[in-house]
C-alpha cells in the first residue's frame, strides 16, 4: 500500500468498502480475449470507498477527505489531449484490492442516499447502458427493445430506459426475469425460449412496426440478427454485449 506521504499531487488514497465483478474481470483472469491483459494486474473497475489521503499539493481538489467515492473504469484524464477528448483515457489497477491509489479529478463522489453496494454496479455497468441510450436516437415514449434485460447490464438498463420515458420490451427467458423486468417497469416482456415468432411477438408487443431502437447487452449473437429483423424502419441497433466470434 503506497503511503499518503508518497501520493502525487492530484492524486488520493482510497479505502474500498464495496466492488462489483464485471464480466470484464472474468475474461481478463481467463485470457480469453484477443488482446490479453498485462501482467500483474489488479481488477476491478465498479469500486466504492472513502477517501483516506489526497497528495499534497493538490491543487482545487473537488473531493475532501472522509468522502465517499467512487472508482470506476475510467482512472485519469488530462482533459485537454485529443485522446482524452475522444474518449481514450487512461486505465490502471483497479479496485480489487483494500486500498486504492486514484485521481481526485476522476472518482466519483457518491449521493448520500445511494447505498454502497447499489452504486457499485453503477460505474461501470451503469454508465455503459446510460450511455447506449443516450446515443440510441430515442425520444420520449418511443419503444426501446432490451436483449438481455434480466442481466446485469439489462436491468440497469430498464431503470434508465423508463427514466428517460422510453417504452420498455424486455427479451430474456425465465420466471425469475420476468418478474424482475416487471418490477423495473418493463412495458413489455418476451420469453425467447417460449417464444415461437420472436420477431413477430417483439413487433406486436410495440404496436406493429417494431421497436425504435434496440440496445444489446445479450452476449449472444442470435440477440443482433434477430433486433435487425425486428427494428422499425430507420431504427437504431445499439451493441453491447460482445458473443464470440
Amino acid at each position: 500500500v503506497r503511503q499518503a506521504s508518497e501520493l502525487k499531487p492530484g492524486e488520493c488514497l482510497v479505502k474500498i468498502s464495496y466492488t462489483g465483478v464485471c464480466h470484464t474481470d472474468l475474461h481478463a483472469k481467463s485470457c480469453d480475449w484477443p488482446v490479453p491483459p498485462s501482467h500483474p494486474l489488479i481488477g476491478g473497475h465498479e469500486g466504492v470507498g472513502i477517501i483516506v489521503a489526497i497528495g499534497d499539493h493538490t491543487a482545487a481538489s473537488p473531493v475532501m477527505l472522509g468522502d465517499r467515492v467512487g472508482i470506476k473504469w475510467l482512472a485519469d484524464s488530462c482533459l485537454s489531449c485529443e485522446l482524452c477528448r475522444r474518449g481514450y483515457e487512461m486505465t490502471t489497477d483497479g479496485t480489487f484490492s483494500e486500498y486504492v491509489v486514484s485521481f481526485v479529478n476522476h472518482v466519483t463522489p457518491i449521493p448520500e442516499a445511494l447505498d454502497s453496494a447499489g452504486a457499485a454496479s453503477i460505474l461501470c455497468a451503469g454508465v455503459t447502458t446510460y450511455k447506449a441510450l443516450k446515443v440510441s436516437n430515442t425520444k420520449v415514449n418511443d419503444w426501446v427493445a432490451l436483449p438481455g434485460a434480466g442481466g446485469g447490464l439489462g436491468h440497469l438498463a430498464v431503470q434508465y430506459a423508463k427514466a428517460m420515458g422510453l417504452r420498455v420490451v424486455a427479451i430474456d427467458t425465465g420466471a425469475a426475469k420476468e418478474k424482475l423486468v416487471k418490477s423495473l417497469g418493463a412495458d413489455a416482456w418476451v420469453d425467447f425460449k417460449t417464444s415461437k415468432d420472436i420477431v413477430a411477438d417483439i413487433k406486436a408487443a410495440t404496436g406493429g412496426d417494431g421497436p425504435a431502437a434496440a440496445v444489446v447487452t445479450a452476449a449472444n449473437k442470435t440477440g443482433y440478427t434477430q433486433a435487425v429483423e425486428y427494428l422499425k424502419p430507420s431504427g437504431t441497433l445499439v451493441a453491447v454485449g460482445m458473443p464470440d466470434a
